[in-house]
């Protein structure tokens, strides 16, 4: 049964949930207080205490993370639900149920309506000075083509990886962009198939 939300506390989830969809941090008892008109760091205590006995986001520590059921009312953002891919066995589907770990709500500023998206948690530093660092959420539109440059999901040999696309009239190479010399470019022909294109990373403290 949904927890009935009072005005403040829906107006301080909407707040807490945009903060960290944009920026992947949390907003201070200080701000809660601004968006609600509390008067005491006790007052937007009691607030986040009781969204997260509502099951609207959850607590890792000192940070807030979102949880499936948060919910947005009218006056927020509009959003679309993305699942988000752990790690791919070889030989299943991406997007097998078996594979998917949550689905986390994300604004359509990001994920247009008309496309298909989903979210890949990256592994490894190959793509480290991409800006794609090892656990953080990456944002993927679906999509069997990518031009030169652009940062793919590509599946070899049923294997997911992130590379950077760069095509020629003999093969398909696939390049990392990494501090690390040991990581070194992917040349594939047909074999290879991309899944998408990487559209923004998020933090990994997210999910």
């Amino acid at each position: 049964m949904p927890y009935d939300l009072s005005e403040k506390d829906s107006k301080a989830l909407s707040f807490i949930r945009n903060r960290i969809l944009h920026s992947g941090k949390n907003p201070t008892l200080r701000e809660i207080n601004e968006v609600t008109g509390g008067k005491s760091p006790r007052s937007a205590a009691l607030i986040v205490e009781r969204l997260i006995k509502a099951k609207y986001i959850r607590k890792v520590g000192s940070d807030l993370k979102l949880t499936p059921s948060a919910k947005v009312n009218t006056h927020t953002i509009k959003t679309i639900n993305v699942p988000l891919v752990g790690s791919v066995p070889c030989g299943t589907p991406m997007l097998a149920e078996e594979n998917i770990e949550t689905y986390i709500p994300i604004s359509t500023a990001l994920a247009t309506a008309g496309s298909k998206y989903f979210l890949l948690r990256a592994t490894g530093t190959s793509m480290n000075e991409a800006r794609i660092q090892d656990g953080d959420i990456l944002l993927v539109r679906e999509q069997p083509t990518a031009d030169n440059g652009q940062r793919v999901v590509a599946l070899i040999n049923d294997e997911a990886t992130v590379k950077i696309l760069e095509r020629t009239s003999e093969a398909i190479i696939l390049k990392p962009k990494s501090s690390d010399p040991s990581h070194k470019p992917i040349i594939v022909t047909e074999e290879c198939l991309i899944q998408g294109v990487v559209l923004t990373v998020l933090p990994a403290n997210l999910y």
